[in-house]
């Protein structure tokens, strides 16, 4: 009978021996994946709420408060002018709770102050334009076949036309010309309308161009952010390469026939 005890008692110190190394094993593993969980939200990207679009937008479009929500963004990688505040998308003090669309916009895309225009600015033009500048229509032939032009291209606009003296050139008039506007026209004969913000003195200046010869329009690159300063000009002679010679011009001579009795003679004077 004690032999029977003895052997229970091993056998019962035995199963809580292991079921204490089990316990401590179960410890050792959460207390683990505990640290691991702990060092990953260490290394975790911290995010915010920012604004974005429900669908895509473009220029001229006006944005409504149906058309936000919010998403999560990296809090390091905020671009400038950022919208986190309803307060700042739709200001108060303004009963409308829109804003029109001056850049386009894709959903997911986090939502900027420099994508619309000022609060309270009324669709068009108007809101597009920046202080001090004019929106100016300008219609050109197009250089080579490049797609449309649209909003934010950029253009080299050259004139050309006919001298005083006769002579027919063609001249680089402005250089990097940012279009903030492009209708929809047909284009079937190489003639495009954009509109461009420009100067109150460069109005004047184009105005004049396009009532004294024809415009052409040449993309520039998006990459391209120099603006030409040097004067670019062409003529016949420099494209074809022709040398015209100048006419001789035979000079005047001028004669006084004097009478003397019976004889005539005849002294070169000075033309008048």
């Amino acid at each position: 009978m004690r032999g029977v005890f003895g052997l229970v008692l091993l056998v019962g110190m035995g199963l809580a021996g292991f079921a204490v190394y089990m316990v401590n094993q179960q410890i050792e593993q959460t207390e683990s994946e505990l640290a691991r969980a702990q060092a990953q939200r260490d290394g975790a990207v911290q995010t915010v709420d920012v604004y974005t679009v429900n669908k895509a937008f473009t220029y001229g479009e006006v944005l409504t408060a149906d058309d936000v929500v919010l998403m999560k963004y990296a809090r390091e990688s905020l671009p400038e002018g950022i919208l986190q505040e309803e307060e700042i998308l739709f200001p108060p003090e303004y009963a409308a709770k829109s804003r029109v669309v001056i850049l386009p916009i894709i959903p997911n895309e986090p939502l900027t102050q420099s994508r619309l225009a000022a609060p309270g600015a009324t669709r068009g033009l108007t809101a597009l334009l920046e202080p001090g500048m004019r929106a100016f229509p300008i219609q050109g032939r197009v250089t080579g076949s490049f797609g449309t032009l649209r909003p934010d291209d950029r253009i080299d606009l050259y004139w050309s036309g006919e001298l005083q003296s006769g002579r027919r050139v063609t001249n680089l008039l402005k250089s990097g010309l940012e279009i903030i506007a492009a209708p929809n026209e047909d284009r079937s004969n190489g003639i495009d309308q954009v509109i461009v913000q420009i100067t109150p003195q460069e109005v004047a200046e184009l105005t004049q161009a396009q009532s004294s010869g024809s415009l052409t329009i040449s993309l520039v690159g998006s990459g391209d952010s120099a603006t030409i300063t040097e004067n670019i000009s062409a003529d016949n002679l420099s494209v074809t390469g022709e040398i015209i010679e100048e006419e001789e011009v035979e000079e005047e001579v001028c004669y006084q026939t004097v009478l003397r009795g019976t004889e005539q003679t005849r002294t070169e004077v000075p033309c008048e």
